[in-house]
C-alpha cells in the first residue's frame, strides 16, 4: 500500500498540482509549485523505508546522484540541449528504484535552475525529469540486463521530455490547450528533440556501465 500511494503521488497528485496551479495562478505560481513538488517527491522515498531501513548510506547515495545530475547540467551549460543530466537520472532510477529516480530528477531540475534560471517552466521540468527517472526504476529489471534497451529508453525519454515541455508551453503561454498550437510547438522544437535524443544515447553509452557497476557494489556492500 505504501508503494502504491507513493506512485500515486508521483503519477497523479504532482501532475494535477502542476496543472491546477498553472491555471489558477499562472506564472506567479512557479515558486510554491516547485517547493511543493520538491517536498512531495520526498514522500514516496520515505514511505518505502521502514524506520530500521532508513539507512544514512542510502539517503547519501540519492543526494550524491542528485548533486552529480545537477552539476552535469551546469558543466555542459554552454552546449545547448546536450547534457548528461537525463542519463544520470535514468541510471539512478535503474539502480536505486523508481522513487529515488523521481526525487533525483525533480531536485536536479530545481537545483540546476539556480544557474539556468528559475521560472514558470521549473515545475514542469521537475516533473518531466522526475517521471523519466521513475519509469526507469519501474523498468529496472530489463534495463539492467540490456544496454541497448537502456539506450532505447534514453532515446524515448528525450522525446518524452520534449513533448512534456511543449505541453507546458502550450498551456502556460497559450492560456488554454490547443491541439493545433501543441502540434506547431512540437514541430518547431523537432531539432531540439533530436539533440535530446542524441545526448541521452551518447551519455548512456558512456556512463551506464561504469556508474552501474559502482552502484551495484554499493548495493552488495550495504545490502540495500
Amino acid at each position: 500500500m505504501k508503494r502504491i500511494f507513493g506512485l500515486l503521488i508521483i503519477i497523479v497528485f504532482i501532475p494535477a498540482l502542476i496543472v491546477l496551479g498553472g491555471f489558477m495562478f499562472r506564472e506567479q505560481s512557479y515558486t510554491w509549485l516547485a517547493v511543493c513538488i520538491a517536498l512531495l517527491s520526498l514522500v514516496p522515498v520515505f514511505l518505502n523505508f521502514e524506520k530500521k531501513d532508513l539507512r544514512t548510506e542510502r539517503l547519501i547515495l540519492i543526494a550524491v546522484m542528485t548533486a552529480l545530475s545537477a552539476a552535469s547540467r551546469m558543466v555542459f551549460a554552454y552546449i545547448p540541449h546536450f547534457k548528461p543530466i537525463t542519463a544520470l537520472i535514468i541510471i539512478t532510477g535503474i539502480y536505486l528504484g523508481a522513487e529515488s529516480g523521481f526525487v533525483t530528477g525533480a531536485l536536479s531540475a530545481l537545483i540546476s535552475n539556480f544557474l539556468f534560471g528559475q521560472g514558470a517552466w521549473t515545475p514542469m521540468q521537475m516533473f518531466s525529469w522526475g517521471i523519466i527517472g521513475c519509469f526507469a526504476g519501474l523498468l529496472h529489471k530489463p534495463l539492467q540486463k540490456s544496454l541497448p534497451l537502456t539506450v532505447l529508453y534514453g532515446a524515448v525519454s528525450g522525446v518524452l521530455y520534449s513533448l512534456l515541455m511543449d505541453l507546458y508551453s502550450t498551456l502556460w503561454f497559450g492560456g488554454e490547450f490547443s491541439i493545433a498550437r501543441y502540434g506547431a510547438m512540437t514541430l518547431t522544437s523537432m531539432s531540439t528533440t533530436i539533440l535530446y535524443v542524441i545526448s541521452n544515447v551518447l551519455f548512456l553509452l558512456l556512463l551506464t556501465r561504469p556508474i552501474g557497476k559502482k552502484l551495484e557494489r554499493i548495493h552488495t556492500k550495504y545490502g540495500f
